[in-house]
């Protein structure tokens, strides 16, 4: 009888733990359910570790993504060429951490019908990009590798961030077995997952940081004989101009100049504000991590600190992250920080997602910004052509950035609109091309003219 009433406890006992157990997973359920769907490894809602649930649209409405049923791509396939870094592949080899970040609104679960899309039900997520912006970008790059951003530094909201080379997922070529060359790097998001060898373009960094820390600099005139010698090693310009001050030392891009102004910052002034513009950080863009700068003068001798200001020896540069520099100048000192999803319509209980505006700290001075994009604003009526832009305040920066050996410079070209009306930022990548403003600037003008045709579309 003691034997029986002790298994009866004994099995009380693990009754209790059993409803225990099972209260705890019913509450686990109820509160963490979407968590576990849209876990990363989920067949149900992933295919080739990219999400497969939603429909994704641009800023307009044109449907870029359906994965109701498989993953269907827009109907032009210029555009699908266009946004492919931004939506990945069905393979999975190019991620799309952005529609990662949103998968618990976008797959749509409720504990009562289970998942969304295995129910009819769709959640649609709208992102900023344009795709006329995005496929007038691409045309505009001529199949050259490299990058075009362009976001509203008041908004945040990105136009445009294409990356090239690229290819159309719904006609994808032998990349394996390619040996032109054509596909090198193209499973790299160029505007988020790389650094670039800024070159010229840098030379605003360098110029913000004597504007805020060398007294009277714009008096300063440094003479440009072609070349000049420190301790020993060599500076060489890309002319000869002669007497110059700040202002047409930035116009004709002159080295001699910006490496004797690097030299009186020093290394210590020059990284602080490299590391105060952000440029060696990692952004976080809707669930994207851009890929971190790089600017680190430990032990550089004289002739390295003078090259780092003209935006040579090892520095290096996210697209992303130096296109929201040119809206902190833009934006006097702040900027808004860029994201891609404008908002996400979900069919679960909640409300979905809907983004809002975060601004940067004050960056720079509200004066020194004046003085940078007065001085951009010259470099394109007096070098890079006004004409470029018509009908546009464009304040820019070009760079023609050496990349080593027998390899062409990487062309470059940043900076901004000034007008309330069209408060964009921008910024061109165009890999072994050459001279910045002789190739980029004329991408810039086409895509900042297609920008303007959306914007005033929608206002």
């Amino acid at each position: 009888m003691k034997k029986v009433a002790n298994r009866s406890i004994a099995a009380l006992i693990l009754a209790g733990i059993l409803l225990l157990g099972l209260a705890l997973f019913v509450a686990e359920f109820l509160v963490k359910g979407d968590d576990w769907v849209t876990f990363s490894g989920s067949p149900h809602v992933y295919s080739g570790g990219n999400l497969n649930s939603g429909v994704i649209t641009d800023r307009d409405g044109v449907v870029l993504l359906d994965s109701t049923d498989g993953r269907k791509y827009a109907k032009d396939a210029a555009v699908r060429k266009a946004t492919l870094h931004l939506l990945g592949d069905r393979e999975g080899y190019i991620a799309a951490p952005v529609l990662k970040e949103y998968a618990d609104s976008l797959v749509g679960y409720d504990f009562l019908t289970g998942v969304y899309s295995l129910t009819g039900k769709t959640s649609t997520a709208k992102l900023t990009i344009s795709s006329k912006v995005e496929t007038t970008a691409l045309a505009a790059l001529k199949g050259r590798s490299g990058t075009v951003g362009v976001y509203n530094y008041k908004t945040g909201e990105i136009l445009c961030a294409v990356s090239s080379p690229t290819y159309d997922p719904d006609d994808v070529p032998d990349i394996k077995n390619d040996t032109s060359g054509a596909y090198e790097g193209v499973y790299v998001n160029r505007f988020f997952g790389a650094t670039f060898t800024p070159g010229s373009i840098f030379k605003l960094v360098t110029s913000a940081a004597a504007l805020e820390t060398i007294k009277d600099v714009e008096k300063q005139t440094f003479d440009c004989t072609g070349s000049c010698d420190v301790e020993g090693d060599t500076i060489v310009c890309s002319g000869t101009h002669g007497k110059v001050n700040l202002k047409s030392a930035l116009a004709h891009s002159c080295n001699v100049a910006f490496g004797k102004l690097s030299l009186e910052l020093g290394p210590d002034v020059l990284t602080r504000y490299v590391k105060k513009l952000g440029l060696t950080d990692s952004l976080v863009v809707d669930g994207i991590h851009t890929m971190a700068g790089h600017y680190d003068l430990t032990k550089a001798p004289d002739i390295d600190v003078a090259w780092s200001g003209i935006g040579q020896y090892t520095d290096l540069v996210n697209p992303c992250a130096y296109m929201r520099f040119m809206g902190v100048i833009a934006g006097g000192g702040k900027a808004a920080e860029p994201y891609l999803m404008a908002q996400v319509r979900s069919k679960k209980l909640t409300s979905g997602y809907r983004a809002a505006t975060r601004y940067t700290d004050q960056l720079l001075q509200a004066d020194t910004c004046e003085k940078l994009a007065e001085m951009m604003h010259n470099n394109v009526e007096t070098v890079y052509g006004a004409g470029k832009f018509p009908d546009l305040y464009v304040c820019a920066k070009s760079g023609t950035a050496e990349v080593g050996g027998e390899e062409m410079p990487h062309a470059t070209f940043a900076g901004f609109i000034r007008d309330d009306k069209y408060p964009l930022a921008f910024i061109v990548v165009a890999e072994n091309s050459g001279s910045g403003s002789a190739v980029c600037a004329s991408i810039a003008g086409a895509v900042l003219k297609e920008c303007v045709a959306v914007m005033d579309k929608e206002s």
